[in-house]
């Protein structure tokens, strides 16, 4: 974790724990008080609420008991069951739990030393980029002397309870977190990236062969550290909490606590001819209520697994919320799964390091276009170029590429009626090699790829992309809505992620002495065919050389062959607009390469904008004797700089 820790309303821990041990008082907090606007803001609870410090509820509070685990916590009043499924996944991973509560040892009641004691705690969450630290008292709602919301099944046991306090504050209240995402919170306890698959439009409970690349995945994840939830979205004529017939909850968040290829037995091994079960645990936040089909903790199955495989799996047969199914189950019984992958940036690791990249934006309103960053979807195709902008480049042939949006949390808007996410999603597009402005048009760019566009807070793509340049453009639904985002880049090597802010060249004190540019030219090199053969084998391997001016840009080598397909684009800012730009095929050889003909283009705004198949000539001008060879290009020039 980064040492740059921002602190929540500027309240600074040891500060104010030293204030309350020399005043000899306990923490109030004047920024999350004991009251009511910090328990609701529209539905109050059905009683009375008194607010109790631990040492009231029992005789000897601790914020461990005997460790920590995905059993201590049980939900409460509050519909926020997606928060208590994440803490449960958060309980199991001790590296992550450590950083959202830090110096833990330091904040346990010490009994030897009571004094020590100032009733204040503190907790990290990544808010937006950045780890955050909220303070708080160990003042906690309660009624009839029990706590209402977020608990431990041990009654001396508080660290879920101060935990979802801290939770609260940064939300607004206690009733900002109800209905809410496990992936979000799990994203605020670890900064990881959070995918969404939906398993009922995958059909991952009918092909087979789905099933068994997302077990891999989902597998790869929990050992790599990440978390993993899922939920049941209720259809219709079903209701969020009602239980379905095989014990599970719709509407419910669960938390993914082990996956396994289960080890069979030799009876059920001889009986069905096959080594091994695919295999997944879950936990129902409730602590209790669970699945009552095949592998449930009663069933048959059980007593044809070994006992020392019974014991290895962690078996309990108690109703304590946590079961096994089978992942074909699973995937037919679940509709959502949210995967939260903490992703390997460290150079010091057995498994893939990702290079990562991560980028702060806003959607800002303006009336000039050039100046507007909210243009709304695709689809809004006057203005939909309008949004922010931003360049990256894939050095390999191929490579991953993981891209995650994630606009602002509006759970502190909810009390003005604005705390539903907004839809938003991204586009990305393979770009001239050396863009380095603005897009104002899209005529020769490639549309490589687009997200799903969807009101959840973040918004994730896993896409292969060829070497090349590309313009990732994240954008809302509808134009003009006004938020910030951050963005995050990860790929296999440097992308050099930037945002393009400039719509053409700079005009400095130079361009008095060595002149502007007065004229835009995009050309993409479709591909060149019948070129001569340079090898015994009948092939070439020929690249494109395109000049402008004292500017020279290269494609890839496409390798033996003589009918290439390049699709290399590039874009210059001309200034001397009568110099032609020469586009020139080579065939790479290790000593020298050879020379294989040119097309030579004058690009002027008037030349025709389709895709045109031109003769390979020798060089010289435009006139020079032909060779063998076609070359396919687009051309297109405007004298106006930001029309392209």
């Amino acid at each position: 974790m980064s040492s740059s820790v921002q602190l929540f309303r500027d309240q600074k821990y040891h500060e104010l724990k030293g204030q309350c041990i020399q005043q000899r008082r306990l923490f109030e907090d004047p920024e999350f008080p004991a009251s009511d606007e910090s328990l609701f803001y529209q539905s109050a609870p059905p009683r009375k609420v008194e607010w109790k410090r631990p040492k009231d509820l029992c005789e000897d509070p601790h914020l461990f008991v005997n460790g920590i685990s995905s059993h201590d916590l049980h939900q409460g009043t509050l519909g926020n069951c997606w928060f208590v499924a994440a803490c449960s996944c958060l309980a199991l991973r001790k590296t992550l739990w450590q950083q959202v509560i830090p110096d833990f040892n330091e904040q346990e009641w010490d009994p030897k030393n009571p004094e020590k004691y100032a009733g204040i705690f503190r907790f990290r969450f990544w808010c937006f980029g950045e780890w955050t630290e909220v303070v708080v008292d160990d003042l906690l709602p309660t009624m009839d002397g029990r706590l209402i919301y977020c608990h431990s099944n041990v009654k001396n046991e508080f660290w879920s309870a101060l935990l979802e306090k801290a939770y609260a504050k940064l939300a607004g209240s206690y009733e900002s977190l109800d209905g809410g995402s496990a992936a979000d919170a799990i994203v605020d306890f670890t900064g990881a990236v959070a995918e969404s698959i939906d398993l009922v439009q995958g059909k991952y409970g009918e092909i087979i062969s789905e099933q068994m690349k997302l077990f891999e995945d989902l597998l790869k994840v929990h050992k790599r550290g990440g978390l993993i939830s899922c939920s049941i979205t209720a259809s219709s004529g079903s209701t969020n909490e009602m239980e379905t017939e095989m014990g599970l909850v719709i509407g419910h968040a669960y938390s993914v606590t082990a996956i396994r290829k289960l080890r069979l037995g030799e009876r059920l091994m001889f009986s069905f001819k096959a080594e091994k079960l695919f295999m997944i645990r879950l936990r129902n936040p409730w602590g209790k209520r669970e699945w009552n089909g095949a592998w449930s903790d009663n069933s048959e199955e059980w007593k044809k697994v070994s006992s020392s495989e019974c014991k290895s799996l962690g078996l309990t047969l108690e109703n304590d919320g946590e079961f096994w199914m089978t992942f074909e189950d699973w995937c037919k019984n679940f509709t959502d799964v949210d995967i939260c992958r903490i992703v390997n940036t460290s150079y010091f690791s057995i498994h893939k390091t990702w290079e990562k990249k991560m980028m702060h934006g806003a959607w800002t309103k303006n009336s000039e276009p050039l100046l507007n960053r909210s243009g709304g979807c695709f689809d809004n195709k006057e203005t939909f170029l309008q949004n922010p902008q931003y360049i990256f480049d894939v050095k390999k042939t191929e490579d991953k590429v993981l891209v995650s949006l994630q606009q602002e949390d509006r759970r502190k808007y909810k009390k003005e009626g604005k705390g539903d996410s907004i839809p938003i999603g991204f586009e990305i597009f393979k770009v001239e090699d050396n863009r380095s402005y603005r897009l104002h048009k899209l005529t020769v760019q490639e549309r490589v790829a687009t997200s799903l566009y969807i009101n959840t807070r973040t918004v994730f793509l896993k896409r292969i992309l060829k070497q090349g340049r590309y313009i990732l453009i994240p954008t809302t639904y509808h134009p003009g809505i006004i938020t910030k985002f951050i963005l995050r880049l990860f790929t296999d090597v440097p992308s050099k992620l930037r945002e393009l802010k400039a719509d053409k060249p700079k005009m400095t004190c130079w361009s008095l002495l060595c002149g502007y540019p007065r004229r835009v030219t995009q050309i993409k090199i479709h591909s060149a065919e019948g070129l001569q053969k340079q090898d015994r084998s009948g092939g070439a391997d020929p690249y494109v050389l395109i000049k402008c001016e004292n500017q020279n840009m290269r494609s890839p080598v496409q390798h033996d062959t003589t009918s290439a397909i390049f699709d290399t684009q590039v874009i210059f800012y001309r200034k001397n607009i009568d110099s032609p730009i020469i586009v020139q095929v080579w065939n790479s050889n290790i000593l020298c390469d050879q020379f294989l003909g040119q097309a030579v283009l004058a690009a002027s705004p008037s030349d025709p904008r389709e895709q045109q198949t031109l003769q390979l000539r020798g060089r010289g001008s435009r006139e020079a004797a032909e060779v063998p060879g076609h070359i396919t290009v687009k051309v297109f020039s405007s004298d106006d700089l930001v029309e392209l």
